[in-house]
C-alpha cells in the first residue's frame, strides 16, 4: 500500500480553539515532540499508538484523546492502514494548567457521548457561519473533560509532578521562543550548570530543551502558515535559520512540508 499524507488545517474563528487539524496517514510516524495547546484528539480509521509522559496509550474508535500542553508525545500509526484523525487544539481559556497532571495519568478516555460531542464539534467548526453553534459545542466538550479530569486530581488540586528547575527553563523556553537562548545563558539565568540544566529537562518532560524550542517554534509556524504567510517569511518570523530549516523540522513534526500545509488551509 502506497504511503498515504492527507491533511486539512484551519483556524476557526471561535475562542479558545487555536486550530482544527484532519489528517490521513498510512505510514508517518510523529518523533517525541511537544504542543502549547490541549490537543483534543479522536481517531476515525484505524488506530494511533503513541507515547506520553514514557507510558504507551492507544486510541481506538471509542476514545476520546486529550494530551496535555508542554508534555512531550509521539505517535504512529498501530494498524497497517494508518489512521484518519481529527484533532482540536484548545487554548488554557478552555481548559487550565491545573488539570495537566489528570490529563497525563489518563489522556484516554473512553466516553460515547463525549465522542460523541467531539464529533458534533469538528461538524460545527467545519461550517462558516456555525461559529455559535460552535462555541456551545465547545462549551459542552470542555465542562464534560473537566468534570472527568476533576475526578482524578489529588485532595489539595494541584499538580506537583514538575521539578522546579525544569518549570522555570521551560518558562524562559516559552519567553525566548522566537529569540532562542543558548544553554550557557540558561545555566547563568537560572544559576544551574549546563548538564544538571538538561538533565532536569528532560527527566522532567521526557524530551530535551532544544526539542522542545524547536517544537514551540513549528507549533507558532503553523498558526501564521494558516494566516496566509509564505513559508520564507513564517521561517525567520519564528527563529529558524531559513527556509530550509523550517521545512526540515516542520517536515518532521507535522508529516508535510511548510508550503503544503499552507495550501490545505481552508
Amino acid at each position: 500500500m502506497a504511503a498515504r499524507q492527507e491533511v486539512t488545517a484551519w483556524r476557526p474563528r471561535v475562542r479558545g480553539v487555536t486550530e482544527v487539524f484532519h489528517a490521513h496517514f498510512t505510514e508517518y510516524a510523529y518523533p517525541m515532540h511537544v504542543h502549547d495547546a490541549w490537543t483534543l484528539l479522536i481517531v476515525d480509521d484505524g488506530a494511533v499508538r503513541y507515547d506520553l509522559e514514557r507510558h504507551e496509550h492507544g486510541t481506538p474508535h471509542d476514545t476520546v484523546s486529550l494530551l496535555p500542553p508542554h508534555v512531550p508525545h509521539n505517535g504512529a500509526p498501530a494498524t497497517p492502514h494508518g489512521f484518519r484523525k481529527r484533532v482540536v487544539y484548545l487554548d488554557a481559556s478552555v481548559l487550565g494548567e491545573d488539570l495537566i497532571g489528570a490529563a497525563v495519568d489518563g489522556p484516554d478516555l473512553r466516553d460515547a457521548l463525549l465522542r460523541r460531542r467531539v464529533g458534533q464539534l469538528h461538524t460545527a467548526l467545519a461550517r462558516p457561519g456555525d461559529e455559535l453553534e460552535a462555541e456551545s459545542r465547545l462549551t459542552f466538550v470542555a465542562e464534560h473533560l473537566r468534570e472527568r479530569l476533576d475526578e482524578r486530581l489529588r485532595p489539595d488540586g494541584r499538580d506537583a509532578r514538575d521539578p522546579a528547575l525544569a518549570r522555570r527553563l521551560r518558562e524562559l523556553l516559552d519567553a525566548r521562543v522566537t529569540d532562542g537562548v543558548t544553554l550557557e545563558e540558561a545555566a547563568r539565568l537560572l544559576h544551574a550548570h549546563p548538564a544538571h540544566l538538561v538533565r532536569a529537562f528532560s527527566g522532567a518532560y521526557g524530551i530535551a530543551p532544544h526539542q522542545y524550542l524547536t517544537s514551540r517554534r513549528v507549533g507558532r509556524a503553523r498558526r501564521l502558515l494558516l494566516d496566509g504567510l509564505p513559508p520564507g517569511e513564517v521561517a525567520t518570523t519564528t527563529g529558524f535559520f531559513d527556509q530550509a530549516h523550517l521545512t526540515r523540522h516542520f517536515r518532521k513534526l507535522v508529516g508535510v512540508t511548510p508550503g503544503r500545509y499552507r495550501r490545505s488551509a481552508r
